[in-house]
């Protein structure tokens, strides 16, 4: 310190230390680099003999555009994931609710101008049975399942209804066995009675139980699912009866194909086995729909409480009903007030 106090202008460098720190990083390779130099400087990293090469870029020289070279390797191949999977399932599911929404919307939309027509032109015409306008005689009902039935309730409704068709036809088909086994056995009570049934049953079908059941899914009636289970339960047992076809019962079933076969009369057997095989078929369609609108009476929340109470309501709001039980009233009050007069006028001993 006492040098640079003595001659402030004297070479830093000069001194023996900072020679020292020169030559020592000179001798671990770690020359003196220069960025501005055009020429490529040779740099050895701690010694151990490998050199990196910079190359100063000269200024002014042209340049390339980089150029991107495409991969050789073909990308994966695309799967779609469970979630993505999941996602279009759901999408389908709403669709098809948008669907439904759609129907039934355009039911709605049916069913109110099925109503303003009816309220402008009066009460509904009857349309049923589809009878000719030169008939003598008109429709007895007004059906239409696509404006009265709700739309979940349409499908079970118009099975019924050709259950119903199905079972005229096999009346009819009754007829023609009862008329086979009449010219074969010279038996005439399966043909007598077969005509019969048929002119009974096929109307009192359609309205002991068809007619209950449309009105009970038109109006959600509690009254009237009980009277269609009534009634289909009894023919449901006729049906079972018919298909093993008793004697003198009036129907051709498996009993009737047993004795044309031990007859030897093959064409009439096979005739009325299939006859029977119909019968059967129809006996065990109509235990299903039985379960089946069963199933869905109980899902409604009915109940035979429920029947009562409609059927109370229904019958309090019968004019008929009315006027009987107000004469009733009065002339019990009447009787009242009379015995009350002759208990107070007479004398007392």
């Amino acid at each position: 310190m006492s040098g640079f106090d003595d001659n402030p202008f004297a070479d830093p460098f000069a001194e023996p230390s900072i020679q020292q720190a020169t030559r020592s990083s000179t001798q671990n390779g770690l020359e003196e680099y220069d960025p501005f130099s055009s020429t490529p400087t040779n740099t050895t990293v701690g010694g151990t003999g490998n050199t990196t090469n910079y190359v100063q870029p000269t200024v002014g020289a042209p340049t390339q555009p980089a150029m991107v070279t495409p991969t050789p390797a073909n990308p994966p191949s695309y799967t779609p994931s469970a979630q993505q999977q999941v996602s279009s399932a759901e999408f389908q599911e709403l669709k098809r609710r948008q669907e439904e929404l759609e129907k039934k919307a355009e039911e709605l939309a049916r069913k109110e101008e099925e109503l303003k027509n009816a309220g402008t032109q009066g009460a509904r015409q009857d349309n049923w049975p589809p009878l000719p306008s030169k008939f003598p005689v008109g429709p007895c009902f007004y059906q239409d399942i696509n404006v009265d039935i709700p739309l979940e309730f349409q499908k079970i409704v118009r099975m019924l209804y050709y259950l119903w068709m199905f079972h005229a036809l096999m009346l009819l088909l009754n007829i023609l066995g009862g008329l086979s086994v009449f010219i074969a056995f010279n038996e005439g009570a399966v043909f007598g009675l077969s005509i019969l049934y048929f002119f009974i049953f096929t109307p009192f079908s359609y309205i002991c139980w068809f007619r209950p059941v449309y009105k009970a899914f038109r109006s959600d009636s509690s009254i009237n699912f009980m009277v269609f289970f009534f009634v289909f339960s009894f023919q449901l047992i006729v049906s079972i009866i018919s298909a093993i076809g008793i004697p003198s019962m009036g129907s051709c079933g498996w009993v009737t194909v047993g004795k044309a076969f031990n007859e030897s009369k093959i064409g009439l057997g096979v005739f009325l086995a299939l006859i029977a095989c119909c019968s059967t078929f129809l006996a065990l369609v109509m235990a299903y729909a039985l379960l089946w609108v069963h199933r869905i009476y109980r899902s409604t929340g009915a109940s035979f409480a429920k029947a009562q109470v409609e059927f109370s309501q229904g019958v309090m709001k019968n004019e008929h009903v009315q006027n009987v039980a107000a004469n009733a009233a009065t002339a019990a009050v009447r009787t009242q007030m009379t015995q009350s007069t002759t208990g107070a006028t007479s004398p007392r001993f």
